[in-house]
């Protein structure tokens, strides 16, 4: 059950003009399961994305990065997306390679235009040949229920381990413009993105060139998917992908400005909701945790303090337990790889109680106050660095016994 995370409502979800989405059940992993997703763009639709940057990164992330290097050339737009659930294709070799681009050219056929227009994603177990098969079967279905208002069973369509579907939409005013955006996310475990997360779908329906899109995704992953960890694995298939369908009304053609500030910080605001309801979802979670570190002379050196307080074991099975073995953390603040760090300037605060003092346990820090925070299902962790401005905040989740035993059965 995901924490204080409620499920997204189908009707809630608001249609973006310019794209329609189609699912199907192809059986790829288990019957009866949503796990193949079409996104059909209007033409005139941009699309950006940034990717794992674990070196054996999916043969879907290898196509779909080429694809979009290749309309940076001067190629045709991008106008399909195809992500197929219960099978990674990553550790695949060259046949995966294949049969990834053997995925784009049956959507592109279905669809009326060339295969390099597609983009290929994958999730589920590595190394395991992709049943290309399946998935080429399950398309005409998707393709033939291609709509608009589909936004729901996309979410659905792209699970895993996930307990619930994750999605988000709003529509807000831009320069007098109505902008709608909507996206859809999946993951619960291997999760410490290095750009982004396992994947993550965002569209609205402004019109956005090229280069400006490409700095959008980068910057709103940055601030939301690039700042969420649940185990500290990279995985081999992180995608997220911004689409800008280019059917409204609003139009931004440079990367300044108040039209553009307001549009960067709407898509940067559903992209940390999406990249939140993850850490909610966490494989086995009970508690969502934020991990902010304030007064760092720059960003790197507190993420840096952040990642290592989120990805340490002990510290994350002692929130678990309620357990306030505080000392855990200054442990994971003491290693994190900042060698010059005073730890004499250094405080320490959990939700409202003062831990940590100086460097040393608050004389008047008590624990019954540090158990009651540790007991809430959603906890603050701020460390106070006390050497500048700069900060980060990270967002995970505790370790429990059902993870051990989610990823012991992920196979079976």
């Amino acid at each position: 059950m995901a924490v204080n995370s409620p499920l997204p409502v189908a009707a809630d979800l608001k249609p973006v003009a310019g794209i329609d989405i189609g699912y199907a059940e192809a059986g790829i992993k288990k019957p009866n399961r949503k796990d193949v997703l079409v996104m059909k763009l209007a033409e005139g639709a941009t699309v950006a994305g940034v990717f794992t940057k674990n070196r054996f990164c999916a043969a879907p992330v290898q196509v779909s990065k080429a694809n979009l290097e290749a309309v940076r050339a001067g190629g045709k737009p991008i106008r399909a997306l195809v992500v197929n659930t219960g099978n990674a294709n990553a550790g695949t070799g060259e046949p995966g390679l294949q049969n990834a681009r053997a995925t784009c050219a049956e959507a592109a056929r279905l669809l009326g235009i060339d295969a390099q227009q597609v983009l290929p994603f994958s999730t589920g177990v590595i190394l395991e040949p992709l049943p290309l098969q399946k998935i080429v079967a399950g398309l005409p279905a998707a393709v033939q229920n291609l709509k608009a208002d589909n936004w729901f069973n996309a979410a659905e369509a792209i699970m895993t381990t996930d307990t619930q579907p994750k999605a988000a939409s709003l529509t807000t005013t831009i320069g007098g413009h109505a902008v709608t955006l909507t996206g859809i996310s999946k993951g619960a475990g291997m999760i410490k993105p290095n750009m982004a997360t396992m994947l993550g779908y965002v569209a609205f329906d402004a019109r956005v060139a090229q280069p400006v899109l490409d700095d959008l995704v980068k910057y709103a992953a940055d601030r939301s998917f690039n700042c969420i960890t649940i185990d500290g694995d990279t995985s081999t298939n992180d995608s997220f992908m911004l689409m800008a369908t280019g059917a409204g009304t609003l139009v931004i053609d440079k990367a300044e400005g108040a039209d553009y500030e307001a549009l960067r910080d709407a898509v940067t605001g559903i992209s940390t909701h999406l990249a939140q309801q993850i850490i909610r979802d966490g494989e086995g979670a009970t508690k969502f945790i934020t991990i902010a570190v304030e007064q760092g002379r720059d960003v790197e050196e507190c993420r840096k303090i952040a990642y290592a307080i989120a990805h340490s074991p002990l510290v994350k099975t002692a929130f678990f337990a309620s357990d306030p073995n505080l000392g855990r953390i200054l442990a994971a603040i003491g290693y994190a790889g900042v060698d010059d760090l005073d730890t004499t300037k250094l405080d320490l605060y959990l939700d409202d109680v003062w831990v940590a003092r100086a460097g040393g346990r608050n004389p008047d820090y008590k624990e019954e106050d540090g158990q009651r925070v540790m007991k809430q299902a959603e906890i603050v962790v701020r460390v106070l660095l006390g050497r500048g401005d700069a900060d980060a905040t990270v967002w995970t989740c505790d370790l429990s016994h059902d993870y051990v035993s989610i990823n012991a059965d992920y196979r079976s």
